[in-house]
């Protein structure tokens, strides 16, 4: 999962980012509303988390902008802003979630977790390709019924696939969404987890863009 975190609080930002890689989720920190949407435009991202008391813009106003554009990706509203009022006018102004500050962080990854979730079609937790099914809550996966023993970043990278069967990612985003910001991975990272993929599942599940990168495939 790819979280882009808004938050100006430099101690909030550090440690609500800090805690979500821990929990598997590679997060991009912005201080500012005036970058998201050229944030969103170049990379793909799972959920946004949004502070409403931005030094240069309104969380909401980043927020109407983004719906505007035609941003669908799910929006938690993080703020510490606790008025019922505000809730309905972040709510109405297109966000999914509300979190009021301070917050339990256990809560925070749970509730980004259902709103992916949710925003992927897959209320129960659970993904598809033919014959194989991963359980987002349980991270395992099946094949014809059968598990199928995955290494974390081997379950990642499938998970993120078969939220964006559609889209072809670069070697690059695939890292990023994996990795985040660390310096000490390996250049042909993807490529190996990729053929670990190919040879559990079969040499279509991932398919090759030439020029471009990876994007779902088709069980052969």
């Amino acid at each position: 999962m790819r979280v882009l975190l808004v938050e100006d609080d430099p101690l909030l930002g550090e440690g609500v980012s800090h805690t979500l890689r821990r929990e598997g989720m590679s997060t991009e920190w912005l201080k500012e509303g005036a970058n998201v949407a050229a944030t969103l435009k170049h990379s793909p991202f799972d959920v946004l988390v949004l502070d409403l008391g931005l030094p240069d813009l309104d969380g909401l106003q980043v927020l109407s902008h983004l719906r505007r554009q035609g941003q669908t990706l799910p929006v938690l509203i993080l703020t510490a802003r606790d008025d019922i009022s505000d809730r309905v006018r972040g709510l109405d102004g297109g966000a999914d979630d509300y979190l009021v500050k301070p917050f339990d962080i256990a809560e925070l990854v749970a509730r980004l977790r259902a709103l992916v979730r949710r925003h992927a079609g897959q209320a129960s937790g659970c993904l598809q390709l033919g014959p194989l099914r991963i359980d987002q809550s349980g991270r395992t996966v099946t094949l014809s019924g059968s598990e199928v023993g995955l290494g974390r970043r081997e379950f990642d990278l499938l998970e993120f696939l078969l939220l964006h069967p559609s889209r072809v990612f670069s070697r690059d985003q695939l890292v990023e969404q994996l990795y985040g910001w660390d310096g000490d991975v390996e250049s042909n990272v993807i490529e190996v987890h990729v053929h670990h993929l190919r040879r559990k599942f079969g040499t279509g599940v991932v398919k090759t863009v030439r020029g471009v990168g990876y994007r779902l495939g088709e069980l052969t």
